[in-house]
């Protein structure tokens, strides 16, 4: 039973993996497809090649998710993980039909401790705050901070060179960018994969905490999110790379270029795993207010952070009824 339903919930977590990729493809690529800079075939290629390279640079962002809760040992502690990763699943795929660019990170996080809560288990709120709660409102303002930075300082130095010849250096230059900000995604959003199958196998009794992560998972991990950016996410890449503002290739490449900074910096220095989506916004929010203020479509802006603070709580909603069902309805363990 418990070897069943470890390889259940790998196979959910992967499923997870996946929507990860399509839903937040758009955070690597809007950018440099809205300034033309890359076309979407090859921005989708280069997206999913380096989500797939940026799984395999680290594992202290998956040893924090799996530090998130402590369930029951056995088949009840993996009940409460698989209902965890579907109400992660179910909030990702609401917030894709409605093209809202909401996090796939807090939507596992909330999952997690959703299920958690519902089945009575630990949950780390310690972790939950200095590695989850706050970043999230962190690295929004730290990116937008920086971008507004980045792209007054890009429009000082270029201030005397021709616009034209600038934006078309700015359009070869955001492949780099691009490049880096998908390295990025599969450097955080792989990992919180990785994280939740190493919590699974903890809980099923087939490795102990002390463990490094196998390769098996680490491989699986990014083939899923690598094929589920091949599969795209154009709703959110409209809203991302033209109904917040529209972009140019300088500002493309300043907000790429922070958002991939940001990301490089929490994984390695903090080892939180924030949200890739809230940052690549925020960036975009920032370069554009450089433009003026009034040049950001804020209320898109609203939605998009009305989608932020309810993803956690939703996501915990959704995963708690999820585990009362599994557990009571079909006699889960």
């Amino acid at each position: 039973m418990e070897l069943a339903i470890v390889i259940a919930v790998v196979v959910v977590a992967l499923v997870f993996d996946y929507t990860n990729g399509f839903h937040d493809a758009a955070n690597a690529i809007a950018t440099s497809v809205s300034t033309r800079a890359l076309t979407p075939r090859i921005a989708l290629l280069l997206a999913a090649v380096m989500n797939f390279v940026g799984a395999f640079l680290g594992q202290k962002v998956a040893h924090t998710v799996s530090d998130t809760i402590t369930p029951p040992s056995g088949a009840h502690g993996l009940t409460v993980v698989m209902a965890g990763l579907l109400g992660a699943i179910a909030w990702n795929l609401i917030t894709w039909y409605f093209g809202l660019p909401s996090s796939s990170s807090h939507a596992l996080i909330g999952g997690l401790a959703g299920s958690a809560i519902a089945a009575g288990a630990f949950v780390n709120w310690m972790t939950v705050l200095e590695k989850v709660v706050i970043p999230m409102f962190v690295s929004p303002v730290v990116a937008f901070g920086l971008g507004f930075g980045v792209m007054l300082a890009i429009m000082w130095i270029f201030r005397r060179l021709n616009q034209h010849k600038a934006q078309k250096g700015f359009r070869i230059a955001q492949t780099i960018s691009a490049a880096a900000m998908a390295l990025g995604h599969g450097l955080q959003d792989a990992q919180k994969t990785m994280g939740v199958i190493f919590l699974a196998l903890v809980t099923g009794g087939f490795l102990s905490e002390g463990d490094d992560l196998p390769f098996w998972v680490i491989a699986a991990a990014a083939t899923a999110i690598s094929l589920g950016t091949m599969s795209g996410g154009w709703r959110i890449m409209r809203t991302l790379g033209r109904r917040i503002i529209h972009l140019d290739p300088s500002r493309g490449f300043a907000a790429e270029s922070v958002a991939a900074s940001v990301l490089y910096t929490t994984a390695y220095v903090w080892e939180a795993p924030i949200s890739t989506t809230h940052t690549i916004t925020s960036a975009i929010m920032g370069v554009g207010a450089t433009k003026r203020f009034s040049a950001v479509r804020w209320g898109v802006a609203k939605s998009i952070v009305a989608a932020w603070v309810f993803t956690f709580p939703a996501a915990g909603g959704v995963a708690a009824v999820t585990y009362l069902i599994c557990h009571f309805i079909f006699q889960l363990p």
